[in-house]
């Protein structure tokens, strides 16, 4: 019965998840490709340390953007983490400004070990959200005056199986296998204000998007001891490039509004001899990252990682162009975190020095790319900060982590995404697989 408990929680928190796993807040950014990823700063150790994941292992935590360090489960441990957000946003453009909050489950893991050298770990985090509505006015002598309303929600979430191999004493290796799944629902709608509908009818081009599909990513971690006070640690993570399917379902009609509803006029799409649904492509980059961190034993440690990409995000191609050219620019993407911590101390007696507190910034060159109406192209960039504390429960085997960070992303030519947002995680590590001295 002691086994029920955790998988039971786990269970009911991947519930919540589906029902609820993507932030609600209006985001017009989240418009291109398949959403916008803040991936891994709604994290909340990683959000606390500035977005520093490549060396981060722990007995009582699951890290899945380097499956090595699964291998730091103790071998008699079954680890639940789960992580939650609250987060505040101010969006600022030229001429207007809006502030919205939400709160959502950032993400669920559990992690357990197959034998002394092989762990394993099942996860459930939000990969992409989309979240949008906004309204264009527009006139011209010809038609008068029109409204296009662009609208979409939705996202994609990424299930994994992870397994992570203790190489030797110092070096240990992992791999994920990732199932991304999730649904996309688009629309535009072309709203003609004037009241003659013999030449021009209110139109709307609708599409859904949905995505089934695996990807994989591999990772290595090596920490080495410097004495009895010092330790160097490395971590490196490998996304391969994939090219993946994915399934697209459009329509395009002409509708008539009377007292309040809608009636469909003639169906633009699909035409005579074509069908709504179609396949067009998904494009994982190729991704290379490193940690580096050095460590002071129970007194202080400084990380840092690098990421490249081959280009930002994930580069989605309607086959059908159903919404027209695309106004993304798929370019290079290179990301920056430096973190700092103060680190408790297991041993001391007093509970605030057993606190481990931490801080972090991070930089990111091209997470977004845009070609908009005067042609050039605007890369947007996204940097923040983050602090936190983790607070080690049932004598350091568990641990609850606070995290509270800075976001800030886009330019003020375009739109700027400010967020702060608030983090808490539990890393709940149980006592299995023990055989009992006495009954």
């Amino acid at each position: 019965m002691r086994y029920l408990k955790p998988i039971v929680m786990f269970l009911l928190a991947a519930l919540a998840f589906g029902v609820k796993a993507q932030n609600g807040i209006n985001t017009p950014y989240s418009q291109y490709g398949i959403g916008l990823s803040h991936l891994p700063y709604n994290m909340p150790y990683a959000a606390q340390l500035g977005g520093v994941v490549y060396t981060r292992s722990a007995s009582n935590m699951v890290n899945p953007f380097n499956p090595a360090s699964y291998a730091a489960i103790q071998s008699q441990s079954f680890v639940f983490d789960m992580g939650m957000n609250i987060d505040m946003v101010s969006q600022t453009d030229k001429s207007n400004s809006f502030k919205d909050a939400d709160g959502n489950i950032g993400y669920i893991a559990i992690a357990f070990p197959v034998a002394k050298w092989f762990k394993t770990s099942f996860g459930l985090l939000p990969m992409t959200n989309v979240s949008y509505e906004s309204v264009r006015m527009m006139s011209d002598s010809l038609y008068g005056s029109m409204k296009n309303i662009y609208d979409g929600a939705g996202g994609v979430s990424r299930l994994y199986w992870g397994a992570g191999f203790n190489i030797t004493k110092d070096l240990s290796a992992g791999f994920n296998v990732n199932y991304l799944t999730g649904s996309i629902s688009r629309a535009i709608t072309y709203d003609f204000l004037n009241n003659d509908t013999s030449n021009f009818i209110d139109s709307r081009r609708g599409k859904n998007t949905t995505v089934h599909n695996v990807t994989f990513d591999f990772g290595l971690q090596y920490r080495h001891d410097i004495g009895k006070d010092y330790a160097f640690g490395c971590g490196l993570t490998f996304v391969p490039h994939q090219k993946l399917s994915i399934t697209d379902n459009a329509l395009i009609y002409t509708f008539v509004t009377s007292q309040g509803f809608e009636y469909m006029r003639d169906t633009i799409f699909p035409g005579p001899g074509q069908e709504s649904e179609y396949e067009s492509t998904l494009e994982q980059p190729m991704k290379v990252g490193l940690g580096l961190n050095f460590q002071k034993n129970n007194y202080w440690n400084i990380a840092f990682d690098a990421t490249y990409a081959s280009f930002g995000g994930m580069k989605y191609v309607d086959e059908r162009n159903i919404f027209g050219s695309t106004a993304v620019e798929y370019n290079n993407a290179i990301s920056t975190a430096l973190g700092f911590q103060l680190l408790g101390n297991p041993d001391a007696t007093k509970y605030m020095r057993r606190i481990t507190y931490s801080t972090g910034f991070h930089y990111e060159s091209g997470k977004l790319c845009l070609k908009m109406v005067d042609n050039q192209a605007h890369s947007l960039n996204e940097w923040g900060i983050g602090l936190g504390a983790t607070l080690p429960m049932r004598k350091g085997r568990s641990a609850l982590t606070l995290s509270l960070s800075y976001n800030n992303f886009g330019t003020a030519e375009l739109l700027r995404r400010e967020s702060f947002s608030f983090g808490i995680s539990i890393g709940s590590c149980e006592s299995w697989f023990m055989k009992r001295k006495y009954n």
